[in-house]
Parts: structure tokens; sequence; C-alpha cells
């Protein structure tokens, strides 16, 4: 993988010494992606910190494109790329949609945007951006493990298509890390 510098970095040294979540998403462009990195951005470091897990995701564009999307998504933990998305098909994680996408009535609690309108938005990222291109291959699908350290695999789960992302929080209960509050509400206070 590559880090937003450029360095080249073994995926194994990611979870060879400590338990790794490691998230490998769509592309940059991918309107549920940034939702769901939005979403990640929302772990407090020091829950990472207690349950010794690092917190990785990994995109497949050029490295350039990490520090803008961790601006735009709020994410401060760690990012890679694979740009030549080796790991993603070592893993077997498989291009295009296929014929099981949901319609819109699916409520993922990550997604807030409709299809439409998230397709919209992606897209204007696209074209706005200094150099026009998707941030990776637009037919790429992402998943979520948890590994290490060591060769341990504790948690594989492939996406199946765009909104199939694995719910925070059980990825969280899993690797041993305390959940997050992911609603906007405001919390009520009884004094």
């Amino acid at each position: 993988v590559v880090d937003a510098d450029g360095k080249k970095i073994p995926f194994r040294a990611l979870y060879g010494e400590r338990k790794a979540i490691v998230v490998f998403v769509r592309n940059f462009l991918c309107y549920t992606c940034k939702e769901y990195v939005e979403d990640l951005a929302k772990v407090p470091k020091s829950f990472l910190e207690d349950a010794n897990v690092r917190l990785i995701v990994i995109g497949q564009s050029s490295y350039h494109h990490i520090k803008p999307f961790c601006s735009l998504t709020g994410y401060t933990h760690e990012m890679y790329v694979d740009p030549q998305r080796e790991i993603y098909k070592i893993l077997g994680m498989k291009r295009g949609e296929g014929n099981n996408i949901p319609g819109t009535s699916v409520q993922s609690p990550h997604v807030k945007s409709n299809m439409l309108l998230g397709s919209i938005r992606s897209m204007w990222r696209a074209m706005t951006s200094p150099v026009f291109d998707f941030q990776g291959d637009p037919a790429q699908q992402g998943g979520t493990l948890i590994l290490g350290p060591g060769n341990e695999v504790h948690f594989l789960h492939l996406d199946k298509h765009r909104l199939d992302h694995a719910p925070i929080n059980t990825v969280l209960q899993l690797a041993g890390i305390k959940t997050v509050d992911f609603s906007n509400k405001s919390q009520i206070i009884d004094i």
C-alpha cells in the first residue's frame, strides 16, 4: 500500500504487530464510501487506543487523493491506497454491482443520501477536482476485515454492492472496541 506522501508500506505491516480494522472503499468519489468514512471519522482515537486496535481505510486511487479525501470526510485515522488493486484482487473483492442492487428503500445507518442525489454529488466532485478522474475503478467493490496480530483473520466482509458496508458498530464490537452513537440527534440531559 502507499501512504499520503507516496511511501510504499507492506500490507502486512498494517496488522503484523497488533489488531487492525481495515476498510477497503470502492473509490474516493463514491458517495456511499464518503458517508461511511465520515462515520468512521467519528470513532474516537481513545476508543482505538484503549483496545490497542488500528483503524485503517484503503482506497484504490493515486496517493494524491488521500489528503483531500481525509479533509472532505474529517477522517483523521490511517489511510492508504492500493492503486493497482492488488490486495482487492487477492482478497476476492468483486467488480460490478451484480443483480442484487437494493432499491432506495434500503436504510444503511451510514448512508444518508439517496442514490440519485449521491450520484450527482459524486459526479460533481469528479468534474470539479483538479484532475478529472474517478479516483479509482468505479466498478470495484470494497470490504472490511479485522486482522492481526500476525496472520489471524477475525472477520471478513466482502461488499456485494455499494450499500453493503459492514455496520461500523458491529465491526467495533467484534474488534473489542466501544461502540459509537452515529445518530445526529441531540442528547437530552435530565438534570
